[in-house]
């Protein structure tokens, strides 16, 4: 039990020296991280429009 306890502390020692983001740029971040992913969801769904109406025209012959 004592490990369990012991593994804890340390937990909480090395999360005390992690540096955080400030406000400014965890903003900045996550617009980031959004904006990347809104992108790559159009890309896709773009491809997979092309896709599928490639594959029902060619089917359709």
């Amino acid at each position: 039990m004592s490990s369990i306890t012991q593994f804890f502390r340390n937990v909480g020692s090395e999360m005390r020296k992690v540096s955080w983001p400030k406000r400014k740029e965890l903003v900045g971040y996550t617009l980031t991280v959004v904006t990347t992913v809104v992108i790559l969801a159009l890309f896709f769904a773009l491809i997979d429009q092309g896709i599928s109406r490639s594959l029902r025209f060619i089917l359709d012959l």
